[in-house]
């Protein structure tokens, strides 16, 4: 007996309504995330549009640092990275699940090399022992580092003593991440940068755009970013950032510790550090196209 087809291609077999009732509910869901703003994509845009918009830096009229100023922590750099700034390190999944989402902690930072002011990067110097706001900031004198108001949600920068349990993910050392609450653990002092002028600096006022150290008050470690440990983010290529202090063979802190909270230029032509910088890089230029 002949093979006879019983159906051609066209005829449905198998559980072919099942399967349409769920292509059909799969897209049905897929537009009502979409109108809600709950795809992943229109997460990550709506974050990198709220934490990268810019943020206006303090001047500074009398070239110091005061209780209430806008900054950036601003790292110039070394043999195996570039000048980074410590920066909000968030994902969709640091957002809260609210009306107006804002960054929640507890939150990572990283060093990211834009040095644009913006809500990622900008923090506020804040103080912790009853000092007014606009007064001096003094070497060795507690404060607390706040991220700004509303979307960073005004998180304190945090670290503790490192345990098996809790510790940067990559070196493995005292973690540095961002906390909602101000305590003992979010405070920091400012040293000077040479070790044999730092007693002669002790009470004195701190200039801004200078390369200083920044310690913790509890654990008395410096705060570093590690070139050689890579964090792939958002919003790319980053390094880690935490609490340990890098000594020389002269028992000097190293370029991993030397940090500028750098404010904006009175001109309004950007972060006074780049100006600074590209004033010597200019004169480099002058002096070697003379010879």
């Amino acid at each position: 007996m002949a093979y006879v087809r019983t159906y051609c291609p066209k005829v449905r077999v198998g559980n072919w309504d099942m399967n349409l009732r769920l292509e059909e509910d799969a897209v049905k869901e897929f537009l009502e995330r979409k109108e809600k703003g709950e795809l992943t994509v229109q997460k990550v845009d709506f974050l990198k549009h709220n934490i990268l918009r810019q943020v206006n830096l303090s001047v500074s009229k009398d070239g110091g640092l005061h209780f209430g100023d806008v900054v950036m922590l601003v790292n110039v750099g070394g043999p195996d990275r570039e000048c980074t700034s410590i920066s909000i390190n968030a994902d969709i999944s640091s957002l809260s699940k609210t009306s107006n989402p804002v960054i929640q902690a507890p939150c990572a930072i990283s060093a990211g090399r834009s040095l644009q002011p913006c809500a990622r990067n900008a923090f506020i110097i804040t103080s912790v022992d009853g000092s007014p706001e606009g007064s001096a900031l003094h070497y060795e004198q507690s404060f607390a580092l706040k991220s700004t108001s509303g979307f960073a949600g005004g998180l304190f920068l945090t670290s503790d003593l490192r345990t098996f349990q809790k510790c940067a993910k990559k070196s493995r050392l005292q973690e540095v991440n961002l906390e909602e609450d101000s305590s003992f653990v979010s405070w920091w002092k400012i040293l000077h940068f040479d070790p044999q002028e730092r007693l002669e600096y002790e009470g004195q006022p701190i200039p801004a755009n200078v390369k200083v150290l920044i310690t913790h008050c509890k654990t008395n470690q410096a705060l570093a970013v590690l070139g050689n440990q890579v964090l792939w983010t958002t919003y790319g290529r980053e390094y880690e950032v935490t609490a340990h202090t890098f000594l020389d063979s002269h028992k000097a802190e190293q370029d991993n510790n030397h940090w500028v909270l750098s404010t904006s230029d009175p001109a309004g032509d950007g972060l006074l550090l780049l100006e600074q910088n590209k004033e010597i890089q200019h004169r480099y230029q002058q002096q070697y196209c003379l010879k």
